[in-house]
């Protein structure tokens, strides 16, 4: 609507100029590729007044005054009187000259018809000047090509319609607008209220899983703040926290630290996981500074989430890798006298994830204690 407001501006400011080019290229008439085929058309007509000019000389020379064609035809019949008298000497001439009379009429129709051919108008000549010339002209008047000068025309004549049925355009143009405006709004407003319902659903869910990660003092909430709108919306939305009472609430990714972020995103992907989510999904060491029923929670959220999306778990904790479906040792060793250190990664077999488990539990000796506990972790998972 602006551009169409700035385009009726324009026209106005340029409306005499319009009209008369508009009445001057009409009256013209331009057509793409005329100048080039009136000019090869002038050329052509050039070209065969000169060789009219040759065709009459020989068509005189054939069958005009200086045609040999009486003569011949004298001496056609002289011969033809003499041949009884001598046949043998007689008949070749009379065959020669025969031939030659019918070459000679055959070579004046030949020329009658390129005549009548090369006739013209030379009035069409003048013609195609003058409107070489106009075109021409026009070209230069409106600094365009003279084959660019019908969009010219046809350009002029959209902007001058613009000009005469503008207001009315804009008119309809703006309610358009409005009626859009308005079911902008009722569809943003809509959208917002579900927002605002869905989020409170999401506080709830959310909340209920804080307590299990030892979060149970922070609390989540989604902050809607309302504005002017845009693609997406009159809302701009973002997760808050408050993981301490009594301290400032701010969003996620700023107030909460390392360990804090992971668990409360963990929360939220265990709540969003039948919502769609990333094919796969990495924790790393989600489990840093917590030990026994926290990490046996998160070992147990991680577990859930897995059974929507693939689930990648660095943990240190023994809770968290018996609920694995798959059990990896990432170990270091040195090589090349000390010089280098390679990284491997080694899949734990069945039989020997206890031992792995225990290992996690007690540390370097592994005591009995240890196995049953780990025993116990690996049948509780199952």
């Amino acid at each position: 609507m602006t551009k169409h407001r700035a385009r009726v501006a324009q026209a106005r400011r340029e409306a005499d100029y319009l009209r008369h080019a508009v009445d001057e290229l009409n009256k013209l008439k331009p057509e793409a590729g005329e100048e080039t085929a009136l000019a090869e058309k002038r050329t052509q007509m050039m070209q065969i007044d000169k060789v009219a000019e040759d065709l009459r000389d020989a068509h005189d020379a054939v069958a005009g005054e200086g045609s040999p064609v009486a003569s011949l035809s004298a001496a056609l019949r002289r011969l033809e009187r003499r041949r009884a008298q001598a046949v043998e000497l007689i008949d070749p001439a009379i065959k020669a000259i025969d031939a030659a009379l019918t070459a000679l009429d055959e070579a004046g129709a030949h020329l009658d018809a390129a005549l009548r051919a090369a006739n013209h108008d030379p009035r069409e000549l003048d013609r195609i000047e003058e409107r070489l010339f106009a075109l021409r002209a026009a070209g230069r008047k409106y600094n365009v090509a003279v084959d660019d000068l019908a969009a010219l025309a046809a350009r002029h004549a959209a902007d001058l319609a613009s000009l005469d049925a503008g207001a009315a355009e804009l008119k309809r143009l703006e309610a358009a607008a409005r009626e859009t405006d308005a079911a902008y709004v009722k569809a943003a407003r809509s959208l917002s209220e579900a927002r605002r319902k869905a989020a409170a659903k999401l506080e709830r869910a959310v909340t209920a899983e804080l307590k299990p990660l030892r979060l149970e003092r922070a609390r989540f909430f989604t902050h809607i703040e309302t504005g002017t709108g845009g693609p997406d919306g009159i809302d701009r939305i973002e997760f808050w926290v408050e993981t301490n009472p009594g301290t400032r609430p701010g969003p996620l990714m700023k107030v909460a630290s390392g360990g804090e972020l992971a668990r409360f995103l963990l929360a939220l992907k265990v709540v969003l996981a039948d919502r769609g989510s990333a094919p796969t999904l990495i924790f790393d060491e989600i489990d840093t500074g917590v030990g026994g029923a926290v990490a046996d929670a998160i070992g147990h959220r991680l577990a859930r989430l897995g059974g929507k999306v693939q689930v990648l778990a660095v943990t240190h904790a023994p809770q968290v890798a018996a609920r694995a479906d798959h059990h990896y040792v990432i170990s270091k060793d040195t090589l090349a006298r000390g010089k280098r250190v390679a990284t491997s990664v080694a899949e734990v077999a069945a039989e020997r994830r206890r031992e792995e488990i225990a290992r996690m539990l007690a540390g370097a000796e592994i005591t009995d204690e240890a196995r049953k506990a780990a025993e116990r972790l690996i049948k509780a998972a199952a």
